[in-house]
Parts: C-alpha cells; sequence; structure tokens
C-alpha cells in the first residue's frame, strides 16, 4: 500500500456554535494533540496546533453572531491530526475538499455536511472516479411527488368534458365536425398518458 505524504484541506467550510467549539477543542486535547488557543479581540479563535514537522497548523475561527466560522486551507502531515480533522468535518457537518497526497496520485475526497460526496483518484495523466454518493431514496421520493402528468390527465378530462357539452348544445355539423377532431386529439393523448 502507498504512503501517504500529507493531506491537504484546499477548501474546509465548518460553522460551530459555542459549545461545540469546546467539543472541537476537547477532540484534539483528548487525543493529545500539540495545541495552542489564542482568543482575540472580537471573540474569534485561532486553534495552533503542531504537526510532524514542527510547522504550525492555523484554523481560524470567526466569531459571527453566535457561531464561529471556519473556512481555509491547511496542510497536514501527522496522521493523528488527520485522523483529528477528519473526524472534527464529519461531526461538525462540514463541507471539505480534502487531498490525500502520495507519491503518484492524489485522492480528493468531497465532503458535503459531514459526509463523503465523492471520491476522484488522480494522477498526472487520469482522473477516475472511485465513489459518488447518489441520493437514490431522495431520487424516488421525488420522482413520487412529480405530479405533472396527473395534473395534466385532469386537465385534459376537464377540457373532454367541456368540449362534450359544448357538442351536444351545437346543431351545426361542420362545428360538430371540428370538436370531434379535437375530442379524437384529446382522447388519444389522455390515452398516451394513462398508459
Amino acid at each position: 500500500m502507498a504512503m501517504r505524504l500529507a493531506t491537504e484541506y484546499v477548501k474546509t467550510h465548518m460553522q460551530l456554535t459555542e459549545a461545540e467549539m469546546a467539543m472541537f477543542i476537547q477532540m484534539f486535547v483528548d487525543h493529545e494533540a500539540a495545541l495552542q488557543i489564542k482568543v482575540l479581540e472580537n471573540g474569534s479563535q485561532e486553534v495552533v496546533l503542531k504537526d510532524d514537522s514542527e510547522e504550525e497548523i492555523l484554523l481560524s475561527f470567526e466569531k459571527h453572531a453566535n457561531l464561529y466560522v471556519c473556512q481555509g486551507t491547511c496542510r497536514i502531515t501527522n496522521k493523528n491530526l488527520v485522523n483529528l480533522m477528519r473526524k472534527a468535518v464529519s461531526t461538525f457537518k462540514g463541507d471539505a475538499i480534502v487531498h490525500r497526497i502520495y507519491p503518484t496520485y492524489t485522492m480528493v475526497y468531497t465532503y458535503k455536511h459531514g459526509a463523503v460526496v465523492q471520491i476522484v483518484e488522480k494522477s498526472e495523466t487520469s482522473e477516475k472516479v472511485v465513489f459518488e454518493y447518489k441520493d437514490t431514496i431522495g431520487q424516488l421520493e421525488q420522482l413520487f411527488q412529480r405530479n405533472e402528468v396527473e395534473h395534466e390527465i385532469r386537465m385534459i378530462k376537464e377540457q373532454i368534458n367541456a368540449m362534450l357539452d359544448l357538442r351536444n348544445d351545437m346543431q351545426e355539423p361542420a362545428i360538430r365536425e371540428q370538436i370531434d377532431e379535437r375530442l379524437h386529439k384529446l382522447t388519444h393523448r389522455l390515452f398516451v398518458l394513462e398508459a
């Protein structure tokens, strides 16, 4: 199995409440990650993590009303920190594009609301979708909820009833012939829709 060189959070977005922010920090403390927390004047916070190379990873959480919003990028080589960030994105329903970098290829993971929705393997010469989430149940529910055909059938039946009433009231053969022609087209369309 190829050895991962680094994990790069190319695009990350998480929104945490004050309680979730405390849980986020506690998650890293519980796994003995070297971290430092800086509280800024406006209430925003910066979480600084130490990676294997003693390089600092800065996660900025800007305070907006009652939420701490983290947006940005970071590159992590420490396996423990990589797993903690993955868990944090998942737990706190974050969105992210994550590049897991290997010597000859990169695996690109796309997270939406904390769940992986797509995995793509990229190399210099190719790009292959390994996994893509399909909301089959949602698509089936949406299909079930679609009722355009039923609506059209109901409208055609109303038109047919109105045309039949009109035909019964008309005595002129030329007008009745036009009504019959229109009724023929409507009944054919109704037959097609109900089939």
